[in-house]
């Protein structure tokens, strides 16, 4: 008991907290296993596939293609769908580098429609988690799984997650993110500031009224962040991180030759909790957030 407490005392302290051992090489191997067979089967959309050079585009197909990505994104949080690194595509849409090693990430309902991830995501583990954390009613509200390919994987930058997934009142999500391989500096492992999650959010993406031509618009902006308060949070293969939706965090490039594959969802507490209509991801008829607890 007392390691309990220690833990959700460190994790409040700090917004973010490392467990260690979460998952078995086993378990990670088969969560590998599974997304190999999700990329060999998946499908392209051809608007997702090409990145034209812009001279050959008038500025109507610019707006198109802009507005079939946004989409795209949009209305992926009831569905799997497929996010590809920059430059992996040629002016005809073939890949430039094997499919496999060309994708970003696949999101963002891999909990609710891949048997595989389902029951990683409900296993009694993560609900022991979220229960020693105090949640009375959690809700998965999206999942990812993100590949961090070697030499291209683009850096994520300092953000905290309620910019785009914000609750009334704060406080209410969290983030579990599972390292299947080992993350290091070197392949763009996390970064956090401590205790930056007790100052709020300054910034948050929201979608646009219907009918607008972006989609998704960006109120407010961040501080700027210290840079020597970032703190590099390297973890084995397996670990589980907990991540507060207020902390900043960050990862970069993946400059080294190892991919960092990781599986990460989102749980909101759901009583007492208002999820922002105007929030990029939404709650469907087909796919109300299910519950964590089964």
């Amino acid at each position: 008991m007392r390691g309990v407490e220690a833990s959700q005392n460190k994790f409040q302290e700090d917004g973010f907290l490392v467990l260690e051992g979460f998952l078995s090489a086993e378990e990670c191997v088969a969560l590998q296993q599974r997304i190999g067979q999700i990329v060999a089967e998946m499908d392209v959309p051809p608007h997702c596939r090409a990145e034209f050079p812009p001279r050959i585009l008038n500025k109507a197909e610019e707006q198109q293609k802009t507005q079939d990505n946004t989409e795209y994104f949009l209305s992926s949080g009831d569905k799997i769908r497929f996010f590809f690194e920059k430059g992996v595509f040629d002016e005809k849409g073939n890949f430039l580098v094997p499919p496999e090693k060309s994708i970003n990430k696949i999101g963002h309902a891999l909990h609710a429609h891949d048997p595989v991830f389902k029951g990683a995501t409900h296993s009694s583990k993560v609900q022991a988690v979220a229960r020693s954390l105090g949640f009375h009613m959690p809700v998965v509200v999206q999942s990812m799984y993100i590949f961090k390919q070697p030499r291209i994987g683009g850096k994520v930058p300092a953000h905290q997650d309620a910019t785009f997934l914000y609750t009334e009142p704060l406080g209410r999500l969290l983030g579990l993110w599972i390292a299947l391989e080992d993350t290091t500096v070197e392949n763009g492992c996390l970064w956090f500031i401590p205790g930056s999650h007790t100052s709020g959010v300054s910034r948050r993406m929201v979608r646009t009224p219907a009918g607008s031509m972006t989609g998704i618009s960006i109120r407010g902006s961040d501080p700027a962040w210290d840079n020597s308060l970032y703190v590099p949070t390297e973890v084995g293969r397996g670990s589980l991180v907990l991540i507060h939706g207020e902390v900043v965090h960050k990862s970069e490039q993946n400059l080294s030759d190892h991919s960092r594959h990781v599986y990460t969802f989102h749980l909101m507490e759901a009583s007492g909790t208002v999820w922002s209509p105007e929030n990029w991801l939404q709650p469907t008829a087909e796919l109300p957030f299910p519950p964590l607890y089964t």
